[in-house]
């Protein structure tokens, strides 16, 4: 693993550092109000037109090819500022990697450069359910052929930025005769067909700037070249080609955790309390040794990650051991600043109160601490079987 970055990728991280710092940082507690919404949109459509919404997408199709370390660095400095305006960004660059991945020349030609350009304001994945979260094998909705087309039916749940993005990656069993799991299939599903509902926007605890929407499907007809991949392959996807969503949460996670430490670094060398200085106290450096040592680890283990992703090696146990520890140590990292400020960390006077409510999803979708603990432990029996 290159631990030193290209020119190429110091570029990109410096670019996504600098919009960070003047075109988020200033507006980021604002952007959770949903009247800021077109505001946050046009912060979207910026990262666009800096090449960010396809990093590790091939030229051709109107990305940047610049790989996913690339990709890794720029969500993290992104999410330095806003979380909010990250997972939009490393979700949409997901759904243009699927697509090229496992998609047909038409598909590619004609999806991907939407989602590159920002003429599609985003992408989303339409695979939770309410009854299948970690088990996308249990979910529900239906496609069912009719002639040259598909209709679909049913509900997805906990969708992020739905109701602005122009584009879905949805499943839906497609042969309910087989095994569960064995039946699945993807599409290919602009929003705006007839047929979609895109449900009240959830008033949840942080990353509020991003939408988080149930999705309906109800006799939504889709053509027969809607159909993303092979047929019945689509659980195959979801638990193979998604992995590297747990690079891009991982990053996210990692960027959050730097700025609460970086915030509650530069308050103890100014707060005094008994005549000195806090950061002189010794409870107080250990407790900044041990959280940089994390978040420097978190690093590693994310570059090692992207990096095999990179040069198309097996990756999945180690974007499930960078997601896992990434997001892990990002909770404690946010609270950890939140104590070594005292009260005034707790005030909105201070971003560190949204740093902790934005950092406790992360734990949480894209697959939970449990289920990477499970992947990670199954991927090592597996290596010694």
């Amino acid at each position: 693993m290159r631990l030193t970055l290209t020119e190429e990728q110091a570029l990109i991280q410096e670019t996504a550092r600098r919009f960070s710092d003047t075109e988020l940082a200033p507006i980021a507690s604002e952007l959770e109000s949903r009247e800021k919404r077109p505001l946050y949109l046009e912060k979207l459509q910026q990262l666009a037109d800096l090449g960010f919404m396809g990093l590790n997408v091939d030229t051709a199709y109107g990305g940047t090819d610049a790989g996913v370390v690339a990709f890794s660095l720029a969500v993290t400095e992104i999410a330095r500022a806003c979380a909010s305006t990250a997972v939009s960004m490393s979700v949409t660059n997901l759904v243009a990697e699927v697509i090229q991945m496992i998609g047909n020349d038409e598909q590619k030609q004609h999806f991907i450069p939407q989602l590159c350009s920002g003429a599609y304001q985003g992408g989303s994945f339409c695979l939770s359910e309410a009854g299948a979260g970690s088990d996308p094998s249990a979910l529900k909705t239906r496609a069912i052929r009719d002639g040259e087309d598909w209709i679909l039916n049913g509900t997805k749940a906990w969708i992020s930025g739905a109701e602005y993005a122009g584009l879905f990656v949805v499943w839906a069993v497609t042969d309910p005769a087989l095994p569960q799991g064995k039946g699945i299939s993807c599409f290919l599903v602009e929003n705006g067909t007839l047929g979609i509902t895109i449900g009240r926007s959830e008033l949840k605890m942080g990353q509020r700037a991003s939408s988080t929407n149930p999705v309906t499907f109800e006799d939504c007809r889709v053509p027969s070249s809607a159909l993303l991949g092979k047929q019945n392959d689509g659980f195959r996807v979801a638990v193979g080609e998604l992995t590297g969503g747990r690079i891009g949460i991982g990053s996210l996670a990692l960027g959050l955790a730097q700025s609460a430490m970086d915030t509650a670094r530069q308050y103890v060398t100014e707060r005094e309390q008994f005549g000195k200085k806090i950061s002189d106290f010794q409870g107080i450096q250990w407790m900044l040794a041990d959280a940089y040592t994390e978040l420097e680890a978190s690093r590693l283990l994310l570059m090692n990650a992207a990096y095999l992703k990179e040069i198309g090696q097996p990756y999945t146990k180690a974007a499930s051991m960078a997601k896992l520890h990434a997001t892990e140590m990002a909770n404690h990292a946010c609270y950890t600043a939140i104590q070594l400020m005292g009260g005034v960390g707790y005030t909105q006077e201070y971003p560190l109160e949204r740093y902790a409510r934005d950092a406790r999803v992360t734990s949480i979708y894209e697959g939970t601490s449990e289920i990477q603990r499970v992947i990670i432990a199954r991927e090592l029996l597996r290596e010694i079987a």
